[in-house]
């Protein structure tokens, strides 16, 4: 496709002639290559020439062939519009090679060009998925901001906040802790505006139930629109109306000690909204109801912000490996940050992945508190979905995290070489862990904001774990901090207008459209053009033949433009996903059991085998020099296990 007009230099056959060979040697694409392996891919390359003018591929035409440029330039255009210009030695159309994708630019001559063109069938006869690897998608932004960074104000209006405490202060229940906090110091309003920040918003139809009687209670809701109706055994016994100055509320007793519902309440307007907030929210920031209570009494301050403790549940023991006792035994991923290694512990023969990160780095970038986020993150990780942390360390250049080894490798790079995209018995799968890793997250209150197939691994069985936490946080309400990968950015991000969890449920949208389709659905050659895309929505995407059905009711449902309207965001939370049709014949006791076999298993001949990762020494990033000049001590607290 675009090539009919190309003049075959060769005359016949793939070979494209003696000097390939050099050439194609000195393509950084191609330096990983054995030396053995480049007369082959030099004779399955075909010698092509355009002249200036010519356009080489078109903007949403599907294609299979991939090209380098041997002498010429070319332009990019994207929409028309010129985005960048390619030398020799650049290439392009590389997705073709790894599945069916429609063109992302044009490709136009812009002098007349000499080049290199490889089909999909030559590239998968040589088998060079297997040992190529294409450029990744960074993740952008500062990564998780300090707990105690001041935020811009909460999207809600102010005509919410002040419903939410006129609601809050005629609730009996709660009236020794309005009269505590509600009016007092400017520590204590700031204490309301981030319980009005913790709190979520739901919308409900009519005859909805919101929580029936029995029901053991975990929220506490202020109806802010519409009429609901009290239920006790099947009779009503009143109604609850919002109006434009007066909130209801219901079901406080939830943020005292869990208990059963006492009452159904079912909506009887076409439709209502309610926020609510859960205990382990409201203890993180204003304590626990009975302490809030005593301040109320006798006008004394008693309580203590639980934080992060209140969710962290039973802390785990660190402590047993010693860093000195590690010896590296290969390198597994290099970054700026520094590099992810393979070590052996010597006294147990157990193996691990070892994170370390350039202290120089981390000061010159400022991301100090990025880092002891993406600490505090992984102690309270704790599933078998989620990589797990078992130290951390702090030496004189780097800071180290000990973690759990995923030899299986990405399931980014797993992909492109066994050429998954678009198998939906392994979509489903993969989408399934991903689920059970943020029903974890969230449950800790950890938003994770950088989910795609780069940051999920397998292990030697093929389970799917969850990994890097540089962006994740723990935040009981909103956050305000734009980052995580563009291809996967929620509108509420891009507009810059605070997010909760629901990102990532939108990301998974995202991730399974990809796992289906081989590429994102607002795939774009910059980031602004991606963005321009997601605030037309996903309804404005081109769904491929691989994309439609079923699958393409939950993407939807998914990436709501409304956060509040994704589906494990409202009434059901991720039952809304384990009911999808296009899940119908998965099942999910068995994914939550590990007795589902993974429908693929990588080759790993050992628990010291890193044939599944093709890091090299030569991409190691330079050290940055670390000097605690200011002595800020900044990192004191970040060792579990003295090194």
């Amino acid at each position: 496709m675009g090539c009919s007009g190309s003049k075959d230099a060769a005359g016949g056959g793939g070979d494209a002639g003696d000097d390939a060979k050099e050439f194609l040697s000195k393509v950084e694409l191609f330096k990983r290559l054995p030396e053995n392996e480049l007369p082959a891919l030099a004779k399955a390359a075909t010698k092509v020439q355009f002249a200036s003018g010519k356009v080489i591929i078109q903007q949403g035409d599907e294609g299979n062939e991939f090209f380098i440029i041997k002498s010429g330039t070319a332009n990019v255009d994207v929409n028309g519009a010129t985005v960048a210009t390619l030398k020799s030695g650049d290439y392009f159309g590389e997705n073709a090679l790894l599945r069916d994708e429609p063109r992302t630019a044009t490709i136009v001559a812009a002098t007349a060009i000499t080049a290199l063109k490889i089909t999909r069938d030559a590239f998968a006869k040589m088998g060079l998925s297997e040992k190529l690897e294409f450029a990744k998608r960074g993740a952008v932004g500062g990564g998780a901001a300090a707990d105690a960074e001041i935020k811009p104000p909460s999207s809600k209006t102010a005509q919410e906040r002040d419903l939410i405490s006129k609601a809050l202060k005629e609730n009996t229940n709660l009236s020794t802790i309005v009269s505590a906090y509600w009016h007092g110091s400017h520590q204590a309003r700031s204490e309301k505006m981030e319980l009005a920040q913790a709190m979520h918003e739901m919308i409900f139809s009519k005859d909805e139930t919101i929580f029936e009687q029995g029901e053991i209670g975990t929220r506490f809701f202020i109806l802010i629109e519409g009429q609901v109706s009290v239920i006790k055994d099947g009779v009503e016994q009143t109604k609850l109306t919002a109006t434009s100055d007066k909130a209801a509320f219901f079901g406080e007793r939830a943020l005292a000690n869990n208990e059963l519902r006492a009452a159904t309440i079912k909506v009887v307007s076409n439709d209502a909204k309610a926020l609510w907030v859960d205990k382990e929210s409201f203890e993180m920031l204003l304590g626990s109801l009975e302490d809030l209570g005593k301040r109320g009494k006798d006008g004394t301050t008693v309580v203590k912000k639980a934080g992060v403790a209140a969710v962290a549940g039973d802390s785990k023991r660190f402590g047993n490996v010693s860093r000195k006792d590690l010896k590296k035994l290969g390198l597994l991923g290099c970054g700026g940050f520094g590099a992810v290694e393979m070590v052996e512990h010597l006294k147990s023969g157990d193996t691990y992945a070892l994170k370390a990160l350039s202290k120089g780095y981390v000061v010159k970038t400022g991301m100090q508190a990025s880092v002891m986020s993406e600490k505090k993150v992984q102690l309270l990780a704790d599933s078998p979905f989620v990589v797990k942390l078992y130290e951390t360390y702090n030496g004189e250049q780097s800071l180290y995290f000990l973690l759990e080894l995923a030899l299986g490798g990405e399931l980014y790079a797993t992909y492109n070489k066994k050429g998954l995209w678009g198998n939906e018995k392994c979509a489903k799968y993969y989408v399934a862990g991903t689920v059970f890793a943020f029903e974890h997250l969230h449950s800790k209150k950890i938003i994770f904001r950088d989910l795609k197939p780069e940051n999920l691994l397998l292990n030697d069985q093929g389970h799917v774990k969850l990994t890097d936490m540089g962006l994740a946080k723990v935040v009981a309400g909103k956050t305000y901090t734009t980052c995580g990968t563009p291809d996967y950015f929620a509108p509420e991000l891009i507009a810059s207008k605070g997010h909760t969890n629901a990102v990532d449920w939108w990301c998974l949208g995202i991730l399974i459209f990809e796992l289906m389709a081989g590429y994102p659905p607002f795939e774009s050659a910059t980031p602004m053009q991606i963005y321009s895309k997601v605030k037309k929505g996903i309804n404005k995407a081109t769904f491929p033949r691989k994309c439609k059905g079923k699958v393409e009711s939950l993407i939807k449902g998914l990436c709501h433009a409304n956060p509040a309207e994704r589906l494990p965001m409202k009434k059901g939370d991720i039952q809304n996903i384990k009911t999808q049709p296009w899940f119908s014949d998965f099942v999910w006791e068995e994914m939550a059991n590990f007795s589902m076999v993974a429908p693929y298993k990588p080759t790993v001949k050992s628990k010291k085998d890193i044939a599944n990762f093709s890091a090299r020494e030569e991409d190691m990033p330079p050290q940055i020099n670390y000097k605690d000049v200011k002595k800020t001590g900044w990192d004191k607290d970040f060792a579990t296990c003295a090194t």
